[in-house]
């Protein structure tokens, strides 16, 4: 089983084809960066267009079992997520709509505070609103995922402590390994692991040590080494690809509607556009690549398959379902 569980690519015909070649039975996808409640209906309506014109490669995932009807049918399911709460506005009521339109992530923030929780580019870090509290205990109670992937670390350590359901890091690295502010302390994926949350690895360039230029040894090397201090059943792949996007959309994810000038994140002020990826890593059908890597590594063939996908698709069987519907 193979789940990459964050991408957010210029979707066309072209890529869902080759996320067949490289045998991707789900993708979670981003449909919101910015984007207000009516702005993400939109999205979900581009999305049920494509599913539509392109019935025989991808479908829309909704559960687990959904993932399993995409092996039967080799296609790929379709999971909708949002990188930002900005799709519920200030209507806690939105978290359930947002739920049975489809969406199972949601980020609590990106990169800035919202009216959820404070982003990893603040510099202060107050944690948890009192409106983030309720929509957390809101998302348990629907089955959304609270993501904290682009928050802070109070902010992150305060969702798994207050949340009554696993939460997930959809995509970033160990700070340890490579310091890039959207990286996560040990303290961060420990506290998210240990109560049975996951934590999806990133391939995006600014995330990785030595950028463009990280060896997939090194990168195998450091979820090996994640394994062993927080177990490999909490471990999964969250690419972050975003491939054939054009570098406008940099400016639309990191500057939204919040700044007038260019927000240029991690990326250098002189390249701020998308960086190239890892030569090894160029787009879904290089998934082979991780898999031979990760064994080269040490790790075992169940503990490959974990982080290759089936680590998601037990997570999924477990978050996406309302609490009462949970056996």
């Amino acid at each position: 089983m193979r789940i990459d569980n964050l991408q957010y690519a210029n979707w066309s015909q072209r890529i869902f084809k080759q996320m067949r070649e490289g045998q991707l039975d789900a993708v979670h996808v981003t449909i919101a960066y910015h984007e207000n409640f009516r702005e993400t209906v939109l999205n979900i309506e581009r999305w049920n267009r494509w599913f539509e014109d392109h019935a025989d490669l991808i479908m829309h995932g909704r559960s687990a079992s959904d993932v399993d009807e995409a092996r039967r049918s080799s296609r790929t399911a379709i999971f909708f997520g949002t990188q930002n709460p900005s799709p519920i506005e200030d209507d806690i009521g939105l978290v359930q709509i947002c739920h049975t339109l489809g969406i199972r992530f949601m980020q609590l923030s990106y990169n800035n505070q919202s009216l959820l929780a404070t982003g990893c580019y603040e510099t202060h870090d107050p944690g948890l609103t009192r409106m983030g509290r309720e929509v957390v205990k809101e998302m348990n109670r629907v089955g959304m995922v609270i993501d904290m992937s682009h928050s802070s670390d109070r902010s992150t350590l305060e969702a798994a402590e207050v949340s009554s359901r696993p939460i997930a890091i959809t995509h970033a690295n160990p700070a340890s390994w490579h310091p890039a502010r959207r990286n996560k302390s040990d303290a961060v994926i420990s506290a998210v692991t240990k109560r049975d949350g996951m934590l999806g690895f990133s391939l995006y360039p600014h995330h990785l040590k030595d950028g463009s230029a990280c060896t997939l040894e090194s990168f195998c090397r450091m979820i090996a080494d994640t394994a062993e201090r927080v177990g490999a059943e909490h471990l999964g792949i969250g690419s972050d690809l975003c491939q054939d996007q054009p570098d406008s959309v940099v400016e639309w994810m990191r500057s939204g509607r919040w700044t007038r000038s260019v927000d240029f994140g991690e990326g250098s002020a002189d390249a701020p556009g998308f960086p190239d990826m890892p030569h090894w890593f160029k787009d879904n059908r290089d998934f082979d690549q991780l898999r031979s890597g990760l064994l080269a590594c040490g790790l075992d063939d169940n503990e490959v398959a974990g982080i290759m996908g089936g680590n998601w698709y037990r997570f999924y069987e477990t978050s996406f379902k309302p609490i009462g519907e949970v056996t």
